[in-house]
């Protein structure tokens, strides 16, 4: 008879068996956990109410504006602003009941835009800070100082989604990875208007259903990529207004696009300025205490996970974004930081012992999984993405089955894959054995989001694919009318690739702003060293719109690749099989939710009367074929043939023609 007390997760994986202690104690935290909020204030719901009563709000009720804030070492707080001349006596909190501070100011004392902080008095060392709940933080286009503002715009935006619906991206996410500041094309900072007019049509085009949108909590370096978080609660100013992010979102969700964020809980900044270190005076309000509240590679600052004030901050987070601007999930920074005391710094991850028994941070897991149960009860179908390099089992499982929680788990070997074999092996020296192992080695009923690269392929250090494999001749050989060796393989590469990853590597595919019609160079933030240049923090649509140029090929390819994963439900569907794999000629033959994809790598091998097993009797026709010339490709395929399967060795077979350095998909018609 079956252990019922046996988590589902060990019964779907014997080699957890060994483990089972541990992943029943991920249980039962959790569930006392649950249980000690709910007793404390009667919901995971209620708990996460906390914006709407720390910070700066406006009470109608009572006319006036309450700020109350959590700083339970600190001597004296003083309220000051635009309103007092930033006089730091003039308006001291007192404690209330809860040992909170706070105060009440009449409606007129503050108005919207005005600029305040808080004198926080701690063993007579008083310093200004910004208020830890704030909604709004603006920064001073001359002095770069940032101050926290009163965001009281009069009448509250008129949301018109109603009609949107997430369900069905829930099953399937196509995710456009984008940063707001660099999307336009001019060098300079663009905003959340200029992204919805100029960037987000080109989304809906290409075929994508999800955005992720990085940098969107404040933080005070631009060029952390928005990874430094100082303001969690408030969306940057940089980019423009909170109603003009809602406008954006507003407007996603009318086209039916989803809108997930970057949500930065595994670290904050060590600023004290602008952020949110000893504001109380003490070293371990919100962060563990010594050094085990510094992250020394990231320079930044850890949270106490275990203390119930940090997971109400943390989760109330979650909540403001969902309930206040909508977003429709969250995808996780430094999960793996989170989850071990060692960060995952240094650490290969080769027995399972690493997951379960050795220096795993229970308290982080635990808020995890507090974090997607939230998440998932305000919004059912939200999507919630890890990214963790450590392969931790049961991330993206159930929690009461011994999982965190998550929907998605990021394949980050996969494009570390890509750039190793660009920069290491020659194209005859590709192993097609392993290249289908990086693909479909994930661990079973854990749902991965597959890509080629993102925007950490894309910083400046590294390159992006197409550098990788065109580099300089990209400046000189794009146009339309001009042969290059280097510049067809590139493109020939960059479309095998992309298709390769996209159709066995995962059940969500993402893509990094611009990369889909192969954007040159590196990202750059402005900065000290390039006198603080924005000429590689911006996207050159201009290449793609112009029609001289070959990078509009690529762009082709990638709305008619994602327009057949989606319309044949590619990413919902079981894993791939293996139809034919021929080393010799670098080819790999698979078949997945009945589409059959045939990829030659090979550099010079083109195959005609290339035999392989169809997975049914019928005709097919192909598709896609990435050697179309509407693709920068050579038409060396008949796109108007039919393939009928002929019996060959009691197994019904397809012929085709297969170019070298070709991908094509084909479909069974009848």
């Amino acid at each position: 008879m079956a252990d019922k007390n046996i988590p589902v997760l060990v019964k779907d994986d014997p080699w957890l068996e060994p483990y089972k202690d541990e992943i029943s104690d991920r249980i039962q935290r959790f569930n006392r956990l649950v249980d000690g909020i709910n007793k404390a204030y009667g919901s995971l719901e209620s708990f996460s109410d906390a914006y709407l009563y720390y910070g700066i709000n406006y009470d109608k009720e009572k006319g006036g504006w309450w700020y109350r804030e959590w700083a339970p070492a600190a001597d004296a707080l003083f309220f000051i602003g635009d309103f007092n001349g930033w006089d730091r006596t003039t308006h001291p909190m007192k404690k209330n009941k809860n040992g909170d501070w706070e105060i009440f100011l009449e409606k007129d004392l503050l108005v919207h835009e005005e600029r305040v902080k808080v004198y926080v008095v701690y063993q007579g060392i008083g310093r200004d800070r910004i208020p830890a709940y704030i909604k709004r933080a603006n920064q001073d286009p001359n002095t770069h100082d940032f101050t926290g503002q009163i965001w009281h715009p009069g009448k509250s935006f008129r949301w018109s989604d109603g009609k949107f619906k997430l369900g069905p991206i829930y099953e399937a996410p196509i995710i456009y990875e984008a940063h707001i500041g660099m999307s336009q094309e001019k060098e300079g900072v663009g905003s959340y208007l200029e992204f919805m007019e100029n960037v987000l049509p080109r989304i809906k085009d290409l075929g994508y259903n999800t955005i992720q949108l990085m940098a969107i909590q404040e933080h005070p370096y631009y060029g952390s990529f928005g990874y430094h978080v100082s303001n969690f609660f408030a969306p940057t100013s940089r980019f423009g207004t909170p109603e003009e992010l809602k406008t954006l979102v507003n407007e996603a969700h009318q086209q039916g696009l989803a809108i997930i964020i970057d949500i930065v809980h595994s670290h904050s900044v060590k600023n004290i300025a602008e952020g949110i270190n000893e504001f109380d005076g003490s070293g371990d309000q919100y962060f563990h205490p010594g050094e085990r509240g510094n992250h020394t590679l990231w320079d930044s600052k850890l949270f106490n996970y275990g203390k119930r004030e940090v997971q109400r901050f943390l989760l109330s987070n979650i909540a403001y974004w969902i309930r206040e601007f909508h977003v429709d999930g969250f995808r996780f920074d430094g999960v793996t930081s989170m989850l071990y005391f060692h960060h995952g710094d240094f650490t290969n991850f080769d027995h399972y012992n690493k997951y379960f028994v050795e220096g795993i941070e229970w308290d982080a897991l635990t808020y995890l999984q507090l974090a997607n149960e939230l998440t998932h009860r305000l919004k059912k179908y939200a999507i919630t993405i890890a990214e963790d390099m450590s392969g931790m089992p049961g991330l993206c499982r159930k929690q009461q089955e011994g999982g965190i929680g998550f929907d998605f788990r990021l394949g980050m070997g996969i494009p570390d894959f890509w750039i190793k074999y660009l920069k290491e092996k020659k194209d005859e020296d590709w192993n097609i054995h392993e290249m289908w192992h990086v693909m479909t080695n994930r661990r079973w009923k854990e749902r991965t989001v597959t890509y080629a690269e993102s925007h950490d392929q894309a910083i400046v250090g590294d390159k992006t694919i197409a550098f990788w494999l065109m580099d300089k001749e990209m400046y000189y050989h794009m146009q339309i009318e001009d042969q290059n060796l280097v510049i067809d393989r590139g493109i020939a590469l960059h479309k095998l690739i992309r298709l390769f990853s996209i159709s066995l590597g995962g059940e969500a595919y993402l893509n990094f702003i611009g990369n889909e019609f192969g954007h040159p160079e590196w990202i750059d933030f402005p900065r000290e060293g390039n006198n603080w240049s924005y000429k590689y923090c911006r996207r050159q649509w201009s290449l793609v719109d112009n029609d001289k140029l070959k990078y509009k090929h690529l762009n082709q390819f990638d709305k008619d690749m994602i327009h057949a994963i989606r319309e044949n439900k590619i990413l919902q569907s079981d894993r791939g099989k293996q139809l034919n794999m021929d080393d010799t000629n670098k080819t790999l033959i698979y078949e997945r939710n009945n589409l059959v994809f045939a990829l030659n790598f090979h550099p010079g091998n083109s195959v005609p009367d290339y035999r392989f097993h169809a997975p049914e009797k019928g005709d097919y026709k192909i598709i896609l074929c990435s050697d179309e010339g509407k693709y920068g490709g050579f038409d060396r395929v008949d796109m108007h043939i039919t393939y009928s399967t002929f019996e060959m060795d009691n197994d019904h077979k397809l012929s085709i023609y297969l170019p070298n350095r070709t991908g094509i998909i084909m479909k069974k018609v009848k």
